[in-house]
């Protein structure tokens, strides 16, 4: 036990230490900086927003955008800081003394021979899938919807709903995503950062005001076009608990046959049922879901 203390208490300072670092530009190598990242890339997809707007009448500033742009450095840095990444390694450590120290016997494939683009293509496609499928169970069981609330509580889509979620989420995902690490053998993440930084410019645009859907590449990556109707208030009969639920990839979404685009969604309502009594600020967000069901 007093492993598992001090590695969770080690992890705040050594979290603090490494944001500081990103934010004077003192990380090595430098393009390794997940913090101005963020903010160039959003940035860029906002600009985009502005210059080619999908929903024109909706205004640049829209509504909850700066919730939405608090959500983004809240859940990536604030909550890392104060317990998620004590939380993570924790959790790494659990699953490792759990499954005996060596996990690579648990591996499903060894990819420690393939050329390095197959090892990140492979990393991204597994750990895609295993958020998709985790998603689908954020909508299925009520004592997580009550959670991901939070992100469908958007009325006015723009790139920064994309990070506004519930702090549960980081750790329903996680367990989840060591798992998919575990599957694969041989992966080294010293390059991890490229599938990181492919997923939030994904993410980014799948929530933006723009009407991208890549033509072809339609049915294998998510897009706006696409996404917008996971947002959308009133579910099909045929899908109650919810559609398109690709994070990155809207393949499993058409292997699975959860997809759904019946129409050009630029107009469409967006929430669920009684969006209106939702709570509408960051703080009454905070502990929302916890205790009863009223």
């Amino acid at each position: 036990m007093n492993n598992y203390a001090e590695t969770f208490l080690k992890s705040f300072n050594d979290f603090a230490g490494y944001t500081w670092r990103e934010i004077t530009f003192q990380v090595d190598p430098w393009y390794v900086n997940y913090f101005w990242w963020l903010i160039v890339l959003s940035l860029v997809v906002w600009g985009l927003e502005i210059a080619f707007p999908w929903r024109k009448e909706q205004p640049i500033i829209r509504k909850d955008f700066w919730i939405d742009a608090f959500y983004m450095f809240f859940n990536f840095y604030i909550f890392k800081l104060v317990i998620f990444m004590a939380f993570s390694n924790v959790t790494e450590m659990l699953f490792t003394d759990i499954l005996g120290g060596n996990l690579k016997k648990f591996a499903l494939i060894d990819i420690s021979s393939y050329p390095q683009w197959a090892q990140l293509l492979i990393f991204f496609v597994a750990t895609d899938f295993i958020q998709w499928f985790t998603h689908t169970l954020l909508h299925r069981y009520d004592i997580l919807w009550r959670f991901h609330k939070v992100h469908h509580s958007v009325i006015q889509m723009g790139f920064a709903a994309h990070l506004r979620y519930h702090w549960m989420e980081n750790v329903f995902y996680t367990p989840m995503k060591y798992i998919a690490v575990m599957l694969i053998g041989g992966f080294t993440p010293d390059q991890a950062f490229i599938v990181f930084y492919f997923a939030i410019a994904i993410g980014h645009l799948n929530h933006a005001n723009v009407s991208f859907d890549y033509g072809p590449l339609k049915y294998i990556v998510n897009n706006p076009k696409m996404h917008i109707w996971h947002h959308y208030i009133t579910m099909p009969d045929s899908h109650k608990n919810g559609v398109n639920f690709g994070i990155s990839l809207s393949l499993w979404d058409y292997l699975f046959r959860t997809n759904y685009i019946p129409s050009d969604g630029r107009d469409i309502e967006l929430g669920f049922g009684r969006i209106k009594e939702f709570p509408r600020g960051f703080f009454s967000h905070l502990f929302y879901g916890f205790g009863s069901k009223k």
